[in-house]
């Protein structure tokens, strides 16, 4: 569980590292999982926005008791996953991902999610680490993003620099099993990793039930096919339906 200083900081900075951490079999579950995704698609060895597409095993660890209880402390009682994704960032080959929210790409309404980050590699500056700007939530806005169609990037999606001083941001340095919570407005990125070191970490994506997915209101996102966004399954992990108008049907 978050302490009461741990919740206070999530809602004051937009983002927490709870002192909890994943034993060491189901971060080697984790490992084994993404090796044999991989060597069967390997087009997504860098980044892939849809695990659960490919494998429902991994609501293994979305439904993990300790998990769960720091997202209702931050979200509430009644909690939807709608999503998990793997950034995969291979030694000295692991692509940027530019400043931008999350936000920008979701057809949630009202807007809310607390995205758990799961460290499967030490994630430290040199190997791209997430970078967050604290506070960056607060206006509960969607800032102004840009198309930025470069090579070498994660997501296509950019925060306009007008819209944040980089110099007031801050690494998020996880040892292997550690997490760290953050909100759907929260600014964040990283760097590309030219390091020795690999960084892989595995998001899960939480709402509360009062927002409502989407699935017909058209994004920025522009993979198609299964890993659109009008294709994600939905899924009720505590509580009830607030809002009565969520869809948990199975879509792949």
């Amino acid at each position: 569980m978050l302490s009461e200083q741990q919740v206070e900081k999530y809602h004051r900075d937009g983002y927490v590292t709870p002192d909890f951490r994943l034993s060491d079999t189901v971060i080697d579950d984790i490992r084994a999982s993404h090796g044999r995704f991989v060597q069967r698609y390997p087009e997504y060895a860098d980044y892939c926005s849809a695990m659960l597409a490919f494998d429902t095993w991994y609501l293994t660890v979305a439904r993990t008791p300790e998990i769960l209880d720091m997202v209702e402390q931050v979200l509430g009682e009644d909690i939807a996953l709608w999503n998990s994704s793997f950034f995969a960032k291979p030694a000295r080959v692991g692509t940027k991902t530019p400043w931008h929210q999350d936000g920008e790409y979701w057809p949630i309404r009202p807007l809310a999610t607390c995205t758990v980050w799961i460290a499967i590699d030490a994630s430290t500056p040199e190997n791209g680490c997430l970078r967050v700007i604290p506070g960056s939530h607060r206006a509960k806005r969607l800032a102004s993003h840009h198309q930025n169609d470069a090579d070498g990037l994660a997501l296509g999606l950019e925060l306009d620099k007008s819209e944040f001083n980089e110099a007031e941001s801050v690494d998020i340095v996880l040892e292997p099993g550690q997490v760290s919570l953050h909100d759907v407005y929260l600014y964040h990125g990283s760097e590309a990793n030219t390091s020795d070191m690999p960084r892989r970490g595995m998001t899960l994506r939480y709402m509360p039930t009062s927002s409502v997915y989407r699935h017909n209101l058209k994004t920025r996102f522009k993979r198609e096919g299964v890993l659109d966004m009008s294709q994600r399954t939905v899924y009720l992990m505590r509580g009830t339906d607030r809002s009565g108008e969520n869809s948990f049907q199975v879509r792949y």
